[in-house]
Protein backbone atom coordinates (compact mmCIF):
# COMPACT_ATOMS: atom_id res chain seq x y z
CA UNK A 1 0.00 0.00 0.00
CA UNK A 2 1.40 3.38 -1.35
CA UNK A 3 1.50 6.25 0.95
CA UNK A 4 0.68 9.70 0.90
CA UNK A 5 1.64 11.51 -2.19
CA UNK A 6 4.08 14.05 -1.24
CA UNK A 7 3.99 17.35 -2.81
CA UNK A 8 6.76 19.22 -4.63
CA UNK A 9 6.77 22.17 -2.12
CA UNK A 10 7.45 18.95 1.10
CA UNK A 11 9.99 17.82 -1.53
CA UNK A 12 11.81 21.79 -2.08
CA UNK A 13 11.91 21.89 2.39
CA UNK A 14 13.42 18.32 2.82
CA UNK A 15 16.33 18.96 -0.11
CA UNK A 16 16.84 21.89 1.53
CA UNK A 17 16.99 20.76 5.45
CA UNK A 18 19.20 18.31 3.93
CA UNK A 19 21.67 20.61 2.23
CA UNK A 20 21.80 22.72 5.16
CA UNK A 21 22.55 19.87 7.93
CA UNK A 22 25.48 18.49 5.61
CA UNK A 23 26.61 21.98 5.08
CA UNK A 24 26.83 22.18 9.28
CA UNK A 25 28.26 18.59 9.81
CA UNK A 26 31.48 20.27 7.24
CA UNK A 27 32.03 23.22 9.25
CA UNK A 28 31.75 21.09 12.69
CA UNK A 29 34.93 18.93 10.72
CA UNK A 30 36.42 21.84 10.52
CA UNK A 31 35.46 23.69 13.76
CA UNK A 32 37.22 20.33 15.61
CA UNK A 33 40.92 21.31 13.80
CA UNK A 34 43.25 21.05 16.52
CA UNK A 35 45.49 23.70 17.73
CA UNK A 36 48.49 24.24 20.08
CA UNK A 37 47.95 24.13 23.54
CA UNK A 38 48.58 27.91 24.96
CA UNK A 39 48.38 29.32 28.07
CA UNK A 40 49.37 31.74 30.69
CA UNK A 41 50.91 30.95 33.49
CA UNK A 42 52.32 32.83 36.70
CA UNK A 43 55.81 32.73 37.42
CA UNK A 44 57.02 33.08 40.59
CA UNK A 45 61.17 34.45 40.25
CA UNK A 46 63.56 34.12 42.92
CA UNK A 47 66.26 37.14 41.85
CA UNK A 48 69.64 37.46 42.88
CA UNK A 49 70.73 41.05 42.65
CA UNK A 50 73.71 42.64 43.59
CA UNK A 51 72.29 44.44 46.78
CA UNK A 52 70.29 41.34 47.70
CA UNK A 53 67.31 38.40 46.59
CA UNK A 54 64.26 39.86 45.77
CA UNK A 55 61.25 38.25 44.32
CA UNK A 56 58.07 38.55 41.80
CA UNK A 57 55.85 36.98 40.34
CA UNK A 58 54.61 37.54 36.83
CA UNK A 59 52.06 35.68 34.05
CA UNK A 60 54.20 34.44 31.65
CA UNK A 61 53.13 33.82 27.99
CA UNK A 62 54.72 31.56 25.04
CA UNK A 63 53.44 31.86 21.59
CA UNK A 64 54.74 30.62 18.51
CA UNK A 65 54.82 31.07 14.67
CA UNK A 66 55.88 28.56 12.43
CA UNK A 67 58.57 29.54 9.83
CA UNK A 68 59.60 26.89 7.50
CA UNK A 69 60.32 23.78 9.32
CA UNK A 70 61.29 25.68 12.69
CA UNK A 71 58.71 27.75 14.82
CA UNK A 72 59.21 31.23 16.51
CA UNK A 73 59.00 31.23 19.76
CA UNK A 74 57.84 34.83 22.04
CA UNK A 75 57.90 35.03 25.63
CA UNK A 76 55.98 37.75 27.03
CA UNK A 77 56.02 39.11 30.91
CA UNK A 78 52.49 40.81 31.89
CA UNK A 79 54.14 42.22 34.96
CA UNK A 80 57.60 43.50 36.14
CA UNK A 81 59.94 41.38 37.84
CA UNK A 82 63.03 42.56 40.15
CA UNK A 83 63.91 46.57 40.62
CA UNK A 84 66.54 48.69 40.73
CA UNK A 85 67.73 51.13 43.25
CA UNK A 86 68.76 53.79 40.67
CA UNK A 87 67.04 54.85 37.69
CA UNK A 88 68.23 52.61 34.68
CA UNK A 89 68.33 54.89 31.46
CA UNK A 90 67.10 54.25 28.17
CA UNK A 91 69.07 51.20 26.78
CA UNK A 92 70.84 50.32 29.94
CA UNK A 93 68.70 47.36 30.52
CA UNK A 94 69.51 44.17 28.39
CA UNK A 95 67.22 41.22 29.16
CA UNK A 96 67.60 37.53 28.14
CA UNK A 97 66.63 33.83 29.31
CA UNK A 98 65.66 30.53 28.27
CA UNK A 99 62.64 28.30 27.18
CA UNK A 100 62.85 25.19 29.12
CA UNK A 101 61.62 21.93 26.35
CA UNK A 102 59.99 19.33 27.00
CA UNK A 103 57.34 16.25 26.36
CA UNK A 104 58.86 14.45 23.45
CA UNK A 105 61.97 16.50 23.09
CA UNK A 106 64.15 18.14 25.07
CA UNK A 107 66.68 20.75 25.51
CA UNK A 108 66.37 24.78 25.67
CA UNK A 109 65.84 27.45 23.33
CA UNK A 110 67.33 30.91 24.49
CA UNK A 111 65.36 33.90 23.54
CA UNK A 112 66.43 38.00 23.93
CA UNK A 113 65.33 41.10 22.94
CA UNK A 114 66.09 44.22 23.15
CA UNK A 115 66.73 47.17 25.65
CA UNK A 116 64.65 49.31 27.37
CA UNK A 117 63.47 52.06 25.04
CA UNK A 118 62.78 54.11 28.07
CA UNK A 119 64.57 55.08 31.48
CA UNK A 120 62.94 52.97 34.31
CA UNK A 121 62.66 54.87 37.90
CA UNK A 122 64.10 53.51 40.48
CA UNK A 123 62.67 51.05 42.39
CA UNK A 124 60.37 50.11 40.25
CA UNK A 125 59.61 46.66 38.71
CA UNK A 126 61.82 46.17 35.89
CA UNK A 127 58.88 45.64 32.98
CA UNK A 128 60.80 42.68 30.57
CA UNK A 129 60.39 43.55 26.68
CA UNK A 130 58.96 40.40 24.71
CA UNK A 131 61.85 38.26 24.34
CA UNK A 132 61.86 35.65 21.01
CA UNK A 133 64.13 32.94 19.65
CA UNK A 134 64.10 29.99 17.27
CA UNK A 135 63.29 26.21 17.82
CA UNK A 136 64.10 23.47 15.95
CA UNK A 137 62.21 20.38 16.12
CA UNK A 138 64.55 17.25 16.73
CA UNK A 139 61.84 14.40 17.37
CA UNK A 140 58.67 14.47 16.72
CA UNK A 141 55.29 14.44 19.25
CA UNK A 142 54.27 16.71 21.93
CA UNK A 143 56.36 19.23 22.62
CA UNK A 144 55.99 21.45 25.89
CA UNK A 145 57.51 25.12 26.62
CA UNK A 146 58.24 26.12 30.35
CA UNK A 147 59.70 29.93 31.29
CA UNK A 148 62.86 29.16 32.78
CA UNK A 149 66.07 31.24 34.05
CA UNK A 150 65.23 35.01 33.29
CA UNK A 151 68.82 36.92 33.20
CA UNK A 152 69.05 40.51 33.44
CA UNK A 153 72.29 43.12 32.77
CA UNK A 154 72.16 46.48 33.68
CA UNK A 155 74.88 49.26 34.24
CA UNK A 156 77.54 46.23 34.41
CA UNK A 157 75.77 43.81 37.14
CA UNK A 158 73.86 40.98 36.24
CA UNK A 159 70.62 39.89 37.93
CA UNK A 160 69.50 36.56 38.04
CA UNK A 161 65.89 35.29 38.08
CA UNK A 162 64.97 31.93 38.23
CA UNK A 163 61.20 30.33 38.60
CA UNK A 164 60.88 28.81 42.30
CA UNK A 165 57.18 27.56 42.01
CA UNK A 166 57.78 24.41 39.19
CA UNK A 167 55.31 26.28 36.62
CA UNK A 168 53.57 24.69 34.02
CA UNK A 169 53.70 24.85 30.20
CA UNK A 170 53.04 27.94 28.55
CA UNK A 171 52.62 25.93 25.19
CA UNK A 172 52.30 23.00 23.87
CA UNK A 173 52.82 22.17 19.96
CA UNK A 174 52.81 18.86 18.03
CA UNK A 175 55.63 18.73 16.19
CA UNK A 176 57.41 17.36 13.23
CA UNK A 177 60.95 16.76 13.13
CA UNK A 178 63.23 18.82 9.91
CA UNK A 179 63.73 15.79 7.83
CA UNK A 180 62.43 13.19 10.18
CA UNK A 181 59.88 10.31 9.31
CA UNK A 182 57.96 10.48 12.53
CA UNK A 183 54.72 10.86 13.71
CA UNK A 184 52.77 13.11 16.01
CA UNK A 185 49.88 13.40 18.08
CA UNK A 186 47.34 15.98 17.68
CA UNK A 187 46.93 18.59 20.79
CA UNK A 188 44.17 20.60 21.37
CA UNK A 189 43.44 24.50 22.84
CA UNK A 190 44.11 27.69 21.99
CA UNK A 191 46.12 29.09 19.56
CA UNK A 192 48.84 26.65 17.80
CA UNK A 193 49.89 23.83 16.00
CA UNK A 194 49.37 20.45 15.08
CA UNK A 195 51.82 17.77 13.60
CA UNK A 196 50.98 15.59 10.63
CA UNK A 197 52.52 12.09 9.71
CA UNK A 198 55.22 12.64 7.71
CA UNK A 199 57.98 10.54 5.78
CA UNK A 200 60.03 10.65 2.98
CA UNK A 201 63.57 11.66 1.42
CA UNK A 202 65.25 13.85 -0.88
CA UNK A 203 65.79 17.67 0.15
CA UNK A 204 61.85 17.84 0.61
CA UNK A 205 61.17 18.90 4.21
CA UNK A 206 57.76 17.65 6.18
CA UNK A 207 54.78 19.91 6.46
CA UNK A 208 53.96 20.67 9.97
CA UNK A 209 52.01 22.71 12.09
CA UNK A 210 48.11 23.92 11.80
CA UNK A 211 47.72 23.86 8.22
CA UNK A 212 48.32 20.10 7.27
CA UNK A 213 45.19 19.69 10.12
CA UNK A 214 43.06 22.27 8.90
CA UNK A 215 43.58 21.26 4.80
CA UNK A 216 43.07 17.75 5.66
CA UNK A 217 39.92 18.44 8.01
CA UNK A 218 38.59 20.81 4.99
CA UNK A 219 39.04 17.96 2.89
CA UNK A 220 36.96 15.96 4.76
CA UNK A 221 33.92 18.69 5.23
CA UNK A 222 34.20 19.27 1.87
CA UNK A 223 33.69 15.62 1.40
CA UNK A 224 30.51 15.17 3.63
CA UNK A 225 28.97 18.96 1.99
CA UNK A 226 29.30 17.40 -1.41
CA UNK A 227 27.88 13.97 -0.03
CA UNK A 228 24.92 16.04 1.33
CA UNK A 229 24.51 17.87 -1.98
CA UNK A 230 24.39 14.78 -4.02
CA UNK A 231 21.86 13.31 -2.02
CA UNK A 232 19.92 16.13 -2.51
CA UNK A 233 20.16 16.30 -5.84
CA UNK A 234 18.92 12.64 -6.08
CA UNK A 235 15.93 13.14 -3.81
CA UNK A 236 14.72 16.55 -6.17
CA UNK A 237 15.44 14.55 -9.68
CA UNK A 238 13.37 11.33 -8.64
CA UNK A 239 10.91 13.09 -7.06
CA UNK A 240 10.39 15.02 -10.92
CA UNK A 241 10.60 11.43 -11.99
CA UNK A 242 7.72 9.88 -9.91
CA UNK A 243 5.49 12.92 -11.11
CA UNK A 244 6.17 12.36 -14.16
Amino acid sequence: MRGRPVSYRTYQKRTAALAFAAALAGSAVLTAAPAAQAAVVDVNYQCKTPIGDKSAVSPIDIKSVKSGSAYKLTMSWQKGVSSSPVELGKGAMTPSAVIKVGGADSGTVAVSGAANAAAIPANTPIKINDLSGTYTPKKSGKVTFTAGVLTIKALGTTTTCTPSNNPGPSLTLDVTAAGGSGSSTSGSSGSGSSGSQSSGSGDSLPQTGPEDSVIALGTLGGTVLLAGAAGALWLTRRHQAVRR
